[in-house]
């Protein structure tokens, strides 16, 4: 995706990592916001060349096994070009995993029976010599809630947390950022006694009107297809970037925008009436929920009960914990709801 305005996200991203680690940072936001590329931007154009950040991606992947998680974790080296000091050259700005030994990765996971506290002990050791060659190492882990139901004898990701406040706030080693799009997982974490006074959370929303404009005008959109993609996407980046590239092919920006709102639209309308056959009650609770927003862009919440966590895990509705605000995933959403219960009403 292409990188556009951010600025006051980078400033104040940056400002964090030139602080010295103290820490967990979770990045949120709607789905699709632009978490992921802010992030790879950040490490890759905007920070000095002391820094190095390590990226676990684990989008899509279906982790059932604590063993699976290491695997994605670590970046595994031959022996004989496996050295901190080697390392330390070969690193780019951004690399995907701990750098480890493929015999020190095999020895750790065999002979040790599978005690992965091996495993943190390593990474402790790792990033304090990356330190000593004058490097501040970050980990990025982007989806961080997919490891939320893995368990062993505790669940992976208090084990993790434990090792996050241990290498911020306890050792100062390096920065610790989790990105997630889930606002279920972010309500629930943001919640957690153990991260209190540990943890900052930063929202990464999509553009406001102002931006949408600048951007669209400096690739010829005219006031029409400006107003048009507003009232369809709003801010959301992804789909400002098909508004642009179908604009680019001489396509028409309206049928693009028509085209995307009836998949919405349906993709709406099969699981709400999905619900309704298989439960009435919580369909009339949707219906009710969903009715707030005929003239309301997002309303306050108390708590994620029952039925906000269901539109949440459908990526209909969006959650802020911070400010206590539920509202629909992207301006699709809002339409959709809208003409779907205006069609309903007839």
């Amino acid at each position: 995706m292409e990188f556009y305005n951010r600025e006051k996200e980078l400033r104040d991203l940056l400002n964090m990592i030139k602080q010295e680690p103290n820490m967990i940072t979770f990045i949120y936001g709607p789905i699709n916001s632009g978490k992921t590329v802010l992030m790879q931007h950040l490490v890759e154009n905007i920070l000095p060349k002391e820094y190095v950040a390590f990226y676990i991606n684990l989008r899509g992947e279906e982790i059932t096994k604590e063993e699976e998680f290491y695997e994605i974790l670590f970046e595994t080296y031959e022996e004989k070009d496996f050295s901190i000091e080697k390392i330390v050259d070969k690193i780019s700005r951004l690399s995907f995993g701990i750098p480890i030994s493929f015999g020190t990765f095999k020895l750790m996971f065999e002979r040790r029976e599978k005690d992965y506290r091996g495993v943190f002990r390593y990474i402790i050791k790792t990033l304090q010599k990356l330190k000593e060659k004058g490097l501040m190492p970050i980990i990025i882990f982007d989806e961080l809630q997919v490891i939320k139901d893995v368990k062993v004898n505790e669940p992976l990701i208090y084990r993790l947390f434990n090792l996050f406040i241990r290498l911020t706030k306890e050792l100062k080693l390096c920065h610790v950022f989790a990105i997630t799009s889930d606002s279920t997982f972010i309500e629930r974490i943001y919640n957690e006694a153990m991260l209190q006074g540990r943890s900052r959370y930063y929202l990464v929303d999509d553009f406001d009107r102002k931006t949408v404009e600048r951007v669209l005008r400096s690739k010829g959109f005219s006031d029409e297809e400006i107003n048009l993609v507003w009232y369809y996407f709003g801010g959301k980046p992804i789909y400002l970037v098909e508004a642009i590239q179908t604009k680019k092919v001489g396509k028409d920006v309206k049928e693009l925008c028509e085209e995307f709102y009836e998949i919405r639209y349906g993709q709406l309308e099969e699981i709400i009436y999905k619900e309704k056959r298989l439960n009435e009650r919580r369909f009339e609770e949707i219906i009710e929920l969903l009715k707030e927003f005929r003239d309301k862009n997002s309303l306050k919440y108390k708590e994620i009960n029952p039925t906000i966590q269901f539109l949440i895990e459908k990526n209909i509705l969006f959650a802020d914990p911070r400010k206590k605000i539920l509202k629909p995933q992207s301006h699709l959403e809002l339409i959709a709801i809208r003409n779907l219960l205006k069609e309903m009403e007839q």
